[in-house]
C-alpha cells in the first residue's frame, strides 16, 4: 500500500510558516488588503450602476445637480438610501457631489444618458441584468465542468434561452446595439474599405456597423445576415442609403451571402466555441469573393497579466456561452482551419481590435 506524501496536497489551511504572513502595519500590505476587500464588493458597483441605469440619474441630472432628495421625488425613491447609492457611485468618479451636496455629471455618467450618441444605458442594463449576474454566481460549476453556467441556472443553452424569452431577446439586442454603438463609426473609419463592392454584416443584429460603413463609403453596398427577431428593428432604413442594402435572415453556421468583398463579424466569433467559430469563418471562406477579406471585430487580449477589458469580457462568455476572448495566436489557428491567414491587426480607440483575414 502507497502511503500518500503530505507535500503532494499542501495544506491550505496550513500556516506553520509564520514568515509568510503579511505585516499589516506596513503600509503596502494594508493597501493591498483594502483592494482585496473593495474588489470582494465589486458586485455591489454593478448593482449601483444598475440604479443609476434604471431610475434614469444622469438623465434627471441633464439640466444641472441636483440634491439626492430632489432626485429621489423625480424617481420615486427613498432619499436616504439613493444619496448613498450615490455617494458609492460618486466614490468610483460616476457622479461628483460637490459642497452643498448637489450630484453632477462626470463624463463617464454622460454614458448613461438616454438617447445621446453613444449611450450605454442600455449596454449598461444588459450587462447587469440577472442573466449576467446569476451566470457569473454559476463560476465555480463552470471552472469544475468547462461549461458554461448560464444552462445550469436557465435550464437552457443561452441563445435557445432567447428564442424562447421575447423580452431577454429585447434586452440583449438592445443592449449589443448600444455596447456596440460607439465602436461602429470607429471601426468603419479605422479599416480602409474598398471604395466599391459588397459589404456582408454576419451576425450584424440591427446594422449599426454597416450603417457607418455605408455613410463613410458611398461606393459600397450591403447585406445584413442575422436571425428575423434582430433584423426586425434594423437601422438601415434612411433616405442616405437607398437602394445600397438588404437585409436577409439566415443561419451563419451554414451558409453567408456569397460574392462578399467583405465579410464582417464584429462580436460574433467570441460568442462561440472553437468548432463553431470554425464553421461561422469557414462559410464566409465559401462566399468570398476573389480578393476578398474578412474581418474579426473583437476584443483581443494582451497576453500576461496586464489590464486589458478583454480580460473581464472573456469571464463573461465563459459563464454565459462556450465562447471566448481570442489573442493573436488562438485566432490564427482558427484562420487556418478555415483555410484563412491572417494579415494584420488594426486597433481602435475602444477595447475591440480589427483582424483582417484573406483566403490562405
Amino acid at each position: 500500500m502507497n502511503t500518500p506524501n503530505p507535500t503532494d496536497h499542501p495544506d491550505p489551511t496550513n500556516h506553520s510558516d509564520s514568515t509568510d504572513h503579511p505585516d499589516l502595519t506596513d503600509a503596502t500590505a494594508h493597501a493591498a488588503a483594502t483592494h482585496l476587500i473593495e474588489q470582494s464588493l465589486g458586485h455591489l458597483y454593478s448593482a449601483a450602476l444598475r440604479i443609476a441605469a434604471h431610475h434614469h440619474l444622469a438623465d434627471h441630472l441633464a439640466g444641472g445637480p441636483r440634491t439626492a432628495a430632489e432626485l429621489a421625488r423625480l424617481t420615486g425613491t427613498d432619499a436616504v438610501f439613493l444619496r448613498r447609492c450615490l455617494r458609492y457611485l460618486t466614490s468610483r468618479a460616476v457622479f461628483h457631489e460637490d459642497d452643498n451636496g448637489a450630484f453632477h455629471l462626470t463624463p463617464a455618467a454622460q454614458f448613461l444618458r438616454t438617447g445621446v450618441p453613444g449611450s450605454l444605458r442600455d449596454a449598461v442594463l444588459m450587462l447587469t441584468d440577472e442573466i449576467f449576474v446569476r451566470s457569473s454566481s454559476a463560476l465555480d460549476h463552470t471552472i469544475r465542468t468547462g461549461e458554461p453556467g448560464f444552462p445550469t441556472v436557465y435550464g437552457a443553452p443561452f441563445f435557445e434561452y432567447l428564442q424562447g424569452d421575447a423580452t431577454a431577446r429585447e434586452l440583449f439586442d438592445t443592449g449589443m446595439a448600444a455596447f456596440s454603438e460607439p465602436l461602429d463609426d470607429l471601426v468603419a473609419g479605422a479599416y480602409p474599405f474598398p471604395d466599391q463592392g459588397t459589404v456582408v454584416d454576419v451576425g450584424g443584429g440591427r446594422g449599426g456597423l454597416l450603417r457607418h460603413v455605408l455613410l463613410r463609403h458611398p461606393g459600397l453596398s450591403g447585406v445584413l445576415l442575422d436571425q428575423a427577431p434582430a433584423l426586425a428593428d434594423h437601422v438601415l432604413d434612411t433616405s442616405e442609403l437607398a437602394g445600397r442594402w438588404r437585409a436577409e435572415p439566415g443561419d451563419f453556421f451554414t451558409a453567408v451571402p456569397d460574392g462578399g468583398d467583405v465579410y464582417v463579424l464584429k462580436h460574433v466569433l467570441h460568442d462561440w466555441e472553437d468548432e463553431a467559430a470554425v464553421r461561422i469563418l469557414s462559410a464566409c471562406r465559401r462566399g468570398l469573393a476573389p480578393g476578398g477579406k474578412v474581418l474579426v471585430v473583437d476584443s483581443v487580449p494582451t497576453p500576461g497579466g496586464d489590464p486589458h477589458p478583454g480580460k473581464a469580457l472573456d469571464m463573461a462568455m465563459m459563464t454565459i456561452v462556450t465562447g471566448k476572448e481570442r489573442g493573436p495566436t488562438d485566432l490564427d489557428v482558427l484562420f487556418s482551419r478555415a483555410d484563412l491567414r491572417r494579415t494584420r491587426i488594426l486597433p481602435t480607440p475602444t477595447f475591440a481590435s480589427i483582424v483582417e483575414a484573406v483566403a490562405a
